[in-house]
């Protein structure tokens, strides 16, 4: 669901609220996302991100936390070139459409007094960020649009800076009367159809227009709710949805957009490691078959045997210029085919069949191993693949370092040699309202950390049994059944079994775990283990106070 006009009208006087703001810092966070750190003498530090994504376009104020590329792009370099140190004056709404100026001023490099103008459209695939001078020149874009893309608005430096065009619409907040032959959209600029039609929901059910539009001017809260597994969202209740939550304006999408994001954020920072899984658990799909039906070929090995016998029981010798032979099988009283190569005599034929079956018998065990370490690659990379749908900034890194050490990638550039601290995986622990703490791992790194060199040998280990997931270690001698609840919810739900019910968690103490001889990291074999049946829940999971 896309930003409208009426939701950015409610956030220009949120982020007016802390300006004029020094702006200190600029990062790229992703190839559509620029964040500004900015300090104001009344509000302090505050973030401003501003997002040109396709479907999240958004400006608002932010309190999360953002890893940035070693290397940002050239735009953000010619923003911190004019930008950092300079001043946030204003930021206003063209009307009520999708996009806003930011006005800033700043010395130049010779001194003097300098304005410059940051336009943030929010219009879709059309999202863009433009920075233009006080001549109304644009000195860059975050999108460039050059000439033979659109002759009508050129965005490019250099460029005269011509502002989308406004709409032929009326404001309803200061022409609210509605023309019952057109619908709300195209007679009001600003609003979307998402709005329109809980507008026209309420207006059925006895709520004048004007007392909406009193509501919308009154609100400070985002509700959210679900409809056909989709988030949507305004700044009044959606009654013709039904149940919605409210948060505090920015908050609420930031809980909206932060995690559908991230994972692009991932692929930019992190290096493509979704790409490598997928290629790696294809290639290795792909192959098992091949080597199964190469198993069962070499399984059928003693009828090469069985030919050579018989060249041999027959006195077979001249045989060249001969594809095949049929003879009588003693035992069986029956005839059998036998093939042949026409360039060799009979004997040389039979000694062929006997290496044959020799190779064959041979390679039956080769084939077993490699059947077994095609199936633990397969099972490897699905749980590297299910970690990636929970994966946060850090737990990506240490992914890509496993796969690196694994020999999956390439190491891009030689990194200094980590000290002790920076190699410690960054696994999570939370601690309960009894005080008992409890952590767990998101990769295979953290996993192996956390059970083989973190957890004592008296604390109790727990893991989803048949699925891959994280481990749980709960740090107590006594463990109470709310605790151990608690633990098997966490193991539940950071599993590939989180959409099912009544999923089997095993537990069992440190010290009754194995590992398994030449298994990658996190893999482990329980000697003694009991199991409990959870139903994961994503409340339960948010009421321990761990953050998806």
């Amino acid at each position: 669901m896309a930003l409208d006009g009426i939701l950015l009208y409610k956030m220009i006087p949120e982020i007016q609220a802390i300006l004029p703001s020094r702006i200190q810092k600029i990062y790229q966070i992703s190839q559509n996302e620029i964040l500004f750190q900015v300090h104001s003498k009344n509000s302090g530090k505050q973030q401003i991100l501003i997002s040109c994504h396709s479907l999240y376009n958004r400006i608002l104020l932010t309190k999360r936390s953002y890893p940035t590329p070693k290397e940002p792009n050239n735009f953000v370099m010619l923003l911190r070139k004019h930008l950092e140190g300079a001043t946030m004056d204003s930021i206003t709404q063209a009307d009520l459409d999708r996009w806003c100026t930011i006005k800033i001023h700043h010395h130049n490099q010779l001194g003097d007094y300098e304005e410059l103008s940051l336009i943030v459209e929010l219009m879709g695939k059309y999202a863009n960020v433009i920075l233009v001078n006080q001549e109304n020149k644009i000195l860059d874009a975050l999108k460039r649009i050059p000439p033979f893309e659109n002759n009508r608005r050129i965005v490019h430096p250099g460029a005269e800076f011509k502002p989308t065009p406004p709409q032929d619409k009326k404001n309803p907040f200061l022409h609210p009367i509605i023309d019952p032959n057109q619908s709300l959209t195209q007679q009001f600029s600003g609003f979307s159809p998402f709005l329109a039609k809980e507008i026209e929901y309420r207006m059925s059910n006895g709520q004048s227009f004007e007392e909406v539009l009193k509501e919308i001017e009154a609100s400070h809260a985002l509700y959210i709710a679900n409809q056909a597994n989709e988030a949507v969202f305004h700044c009044i209740p959606l009654t013709h949805v039904g149940k919605c939550v409210s948060y505090p304006f920015f908050e609420g999408f930031d809980i909206l957009y932060y995690h559908k994001e991230e994972k692009e954020r991932i692929k930019e920072i992190s290096g493509d490691i979704f790409h490598v899984v997928k290629r790696e658990l294809k290639h290795q799909t792909q192959k098992l078959p091949r080597l199964l039906k190469e198993y069962d070929a070499a399984l059928d090995c003693d009828k090469y045997r069985r030919y050579g016998d018989l060249l041999y029981a027959h006195q077979i010798k001249d045989t060249k210029g001969l594809s095949e032979i049929e003879l009588l099988d003693y035992e069986t009283e029956e005839k059998v085919k036998i093939p042949l190569d026409a360039r060799y005599d009979g004997v040389k034929n039979a000694q062929r069949l006997f290496a044959k079956y020799a190779k064959l018998k041979k390679g039956q065990q080769y084939l077993e191993e490699q059947i077994e370490i095609c199936k633990r690659e397969i099972a490897y990379f699905e749980g590297l693949l299910e970690q990636l749908d929970m994966v946060d900034f850090e737990t990506a890194e240490e992914m890509k370092q496993e796969l690196i050490k694994g020999g999956y990638m390439k190491q891009v550039a030689k990194k200094k040699k980590p000290n002790k601290k920076d190699a410690i995986p960054a696994f999570q622990t939370i601690t309960l309202p009894n005080g008992i703490s409890i952590s767990f791992g998101k990769n295979n790194l953290q996993n192996d950390y956390l059970t083989f060199h973190y957890a004592k040998k008296s604390d109790l280990f727990l893991h989803a049994k048949d699925y891959h997931g994280a481990h749980v270690i709960i740090h107590s001698d006594e463990i109470d059944e709310a605790t151990l609840r608690a633990g098997a919810q966490i193991a539940a739900y950071f599993s590939k079994g989180r959409n099912s019910s009544s999923v089997p968690v095993n537990y069992s103490l440190v010290k009754d775990l194995k590992r398994i001889p030449g298994a990658k990291p996190g893999m482990v074999q329980l000697t003694k283990y009991k199991t409990i049946f959870m139903d994961p829940s994503e409340e339960e999971i948010h009421s321990l106070g761990i953050t998806l």
